[in-house]
């Protein structure tokens, strides 16, 4: 908070900013701002509402110090720019963004936001660095009363995807994050827009694509399906390495490259499960001439990714809000991405220097490096409030409650019959 503290011009934005990150990084269950609230101490959610909707400071500054610290703490020269996805499982039309559509969270078409998500992974850890909300374009982008009720600013128009990811990844360059590789999944990898956008500014990338997609081999004579190129390669293309440490030891798959087109820089890449014969496809380009080994190391690192929505949805709250509005969003994702990247960097400073070696796990009886979770649960203690006194209990329950009935009521009366005109 005190590399922060100048980023919230007065005094009462500032405490509130402390109190909500030290609320996320508690052991509350629901990180929402009324428990969070209670977890402070205050007796209305007020100064937490007012922080995401209303009080004056700049979300996206925030988030460029975000940037800045995650790169401090974990740049290295191994580091990755990652892209995705994720979704926040909604009800009603009113929130910013919401309608049906599919998200990987449910596995299926849902009532939900859909956040983009930058992401940076080095050999010293990974944290989330930048975000957007996802605006439908037709149920959204072209609805100015909509968007006025959800407070979606004038200037923002509609972009796919892929284009906001572009956007997150100018931005994190332009700010002098050092990075020579970008990844991401087949909804990034096949879109032409992003991988023409990563070449010009020289940066490679490995993105997942298709089986379907079309490549050209033969020194770029012959035009077949991504799959089909699997097909033809003979016995020798494939080498059994790993794509890095998984939960249950390291990922071993079989790896095969062809040249794509007349350009020694961009190949196919293919990944073959040793045990399944399940194929994966990355469309891959470098400005320099790579061995195989780091397009590997890069297609496994884009599971970071899938770790910091898991952390910091099940750590930090990412997912817990209340809000409707397009700035609280921005507000309280920036936030949680704060409190991430501060576990990130815990994790990294308190790990010990040793010897890197993979097999360490399956050797050595000591107990593992502190983990994200087991930070987070050891500040929460540290800082935890003292014991609540049962009339503070009694209160927020009573407080709670009443705020349900006044819900409550309003529903009811909506549905009430008409009175007849007879």
């Amino acid at each position: 908070m005190a590399r922060m503290a100048g980023l919230f011009g007065r005094a009462e934005p500032r405490a509130a900013a402390r109190a909500y990150l030290l609320g996320l990084l508690s052991g509350t269950e629901r990180k929402n701002c009324w428990q969070l609230a209670e977890h402070a101490g205050h007796s209305r959610p007020g100064p937490m509402q007012r922080l995401l909707r209303t009080a004056r400071w700049d979300a996206a500054a925030v988030r460029d110090e975000v940037r800045r610290y995650v790169v401090d703490h974990l740049g290295a020269g191994d580091g990755v720019l990652i892209v995705d996805e994720t979704g926040f499982l909604k009800k009603g039309r009113g929130s910013a963004g919401v309608q049906r559509q599919y998200t990987g969270t449910a596995g299926r078409i849902e009532n939900s936001q859909v956040g983009v998500f930058l992401a940076y992974a080095s050999s010293r850890g990974r944290a989330l660095i930048d975000r957007r909300l996802y605006l439908p374009e037709h149920t959204w982008s072209r609805d100015s009363e909509r968007r006025r009720r959800a407070g979606v600013p004038e200037d923002v128009v509609f972009a796919t995807k892929p284009r906001l990811a572009l956007q997150m990844i100018e931005q994190a360059l332009d700010a002098g994050v050092s990075t020579p590789w970008v990844t991401g999944d087949e909804a990034y990898g096949q879109d032409p827009g992003l991988r023409a956008g990563l070449e010009a500014r020289g940066v490679g990338y490995v993105l997942a694509v298709s089986c379907a997609t079309r490549v050209r081999i033969n020194q770029g004579r012959t035009a077949i399906r991504a799959a089909e190129a699997a097909v033809r390669l003979p016995a020798s293309a494939w080498h059994r390495q790993s794509a890095g440490p998984g939960a249950k030891g390291l990922r071993y798959y079989d790896w095969a490259w062809v040249q794509n087109g007349t350009d020694e820089h961009r190949h196919l890449l293919v990944r073959r499960n040793p045990t399944t014969g399940e194929l994966a496809f990355y469309l891959c380009w470098s400005p320099r001439i790579v061995p195989l080994s780091e397009l590997v190391r890069v297609a496994g690192i884009r599971w970071c990714i899938e770790e910091c929505f898991q952390a910091a949805k099940g750590q930090v709250g990412l997912d817990h809000y209340q809000v409707r509005n397009w700035t609280a969003w921005h507000r309280h994702v920036t936030l949680a991405m704060l409190a991430l990247a501060f576990l990130a960097a815990a994790v990294d400073d308190a790990r010990p220097t040793r010897r890197a070696d993979p097999n360490r796990p399956a050797r050595s009886g000591e107990p593992v490096d502190l983990t994200v979770p087991e930070i987070r649960r050891l500040i929460g203690a540290l800082f935890s409030p003292p014991i609540t006194a049962p009339n503070a209990l009694l209160h927020w329950s009573n407080w709670r409650r009443s705020y349900q009935a006044s819900a409550r009521r309003s529903h009811y009366q909506q549905r009430l019959p008409a009175p007849s005109s007879a």
